[in-house]
């Protein structure tokens, strides 16, 4: 009895201590440090500190402005740190995927690639928003391929992660694909508003108001692929609870996310941390999205090998 309880912690060890395991682990990782690293990169924007550290990649010509440091200083010399801890990190998933990669699925390391490419992207445009003076266009592609990244990551770790998939849930993987594509486009609408100050300027003297309200319109097309997903999913009968989890969750986002964007809206954007979780939670209802979708789609093809 005994050597077969050894045997079993043995197995359980070694299946812990796995590449795939160990990648599985790094990859959920670094997706928290990228949450995290967006929302830091709101309150850089929001608090006017994109410019604090003049020049690129040092901080005033160091690695730690210990003279300078002030508020502003230090969210944008710890939205840098940040962002050099995921680079290495994604140096090192890439390295470990291409090292392991005869025990690992044939995708794994050409994905690990792909996501090592939009950060050191992903770095340049970071450099190029301060030696371009926060150029709108260069600060809204920055975003988006930070959220491109986040995605990339999140469909990696998902597609690692165990799961039994029971062939109930129809075209749900379609309409997660396409709510997914909606809060994208969005969330690059939010980010254009941001650049360009957009809403300010409609505020104070009514210039830019057609970008800013682009974005208000543009919120009805991904909140009724949201809606469908959740109506749906309580209509599916014997859906995998960890779907119908991660619907509610994306209905209660959503509803979260409006009621930020109305504060936001009616405060005129003078409350900081109001602004910064309106944007956290957005990526957060992205993420959130990118799961459901890849797991639906992993649900589709276990039960349908032949598609």
């Amino acid at each position: 009895m005994n050597e077969f309880v050894l045997q079993q912690q043995n197995e359980a060890a070694a299946q812990h201590n796995s590449p795939k395991e160990v990648i599985r682990r790094l990859v959920w990782k670094i997706c928290i440090a990228t949450l995290i690293l967006m929302a830091i990169g709101s309150a850089t924007r929001v608090m006017n500190a994109g410019l604090a550290c003049p020049d690129w990649p040092l901080c005033y010509g160091e690695l730690v402005p210990a003279k300078q440091m002030n508020l502003q200083v230090f969210l944008e010399w710890f939205h840098r740190l940040d962002a050099a801890l995921i680079g290495f990190s994604a140096i090192a998933l890439s390295g470990l995927s291409w090292w392991h990669r005869r025990v690992l699925p044939n995708w794994l390391p050409w994905a690990s690639t792909f996501a090592l490419f939009l950060i050191v992207f992903q770095g340049v445009l970071g450099g190029l928003t301060v030696t371009e003076l926060l150029r709108f266009d260069i600060v809204t592609a920055h975003l988006g391929t930070a959220l491109l990244f986040f995605t990339t990551l999140l469909v990696i770790g998902t597609a690692l992660s165990p799961y039994q998939g029971t062939g109930t849930v129809g075209k749900l993987p379609w309409v997660g694909l396409i709510a997914s594509i909606f809060v994208y486009l969005q969330s690059l609408l939010g980010a254009v508003v941001g650049s360009r100050w957009a809403a300010h300027q409609c505020f104070g003297d009514s210039q830019l108001c057609g970008v800013m309200y682009s974005h208000i319109v543009g919120l009805l097309p991904p909140t009724v692929a949201i809606l469908a997903i959740v109506f749906i999913s309580w209509r599916t009968p014997a859906l995998h609870p960890a779907l119908r989890r991660l619907a509610n969750m994306a209905g209660s986002l959503l509803i979260l996310q409006l009621l930020l964007g109305v504060a936001t809206f009616r405060l005129h954007l003078q409350v900081e941390p109001l602004t910064v979780t309106h944007q956290a939670v957005g990526a957060t209802l992205l993420g959130t999205l990118v799961v459901f979708t890849v797991l639906s789609l992993r649900d589709r093809t276990l039960s349908h090998p032949s598609c």
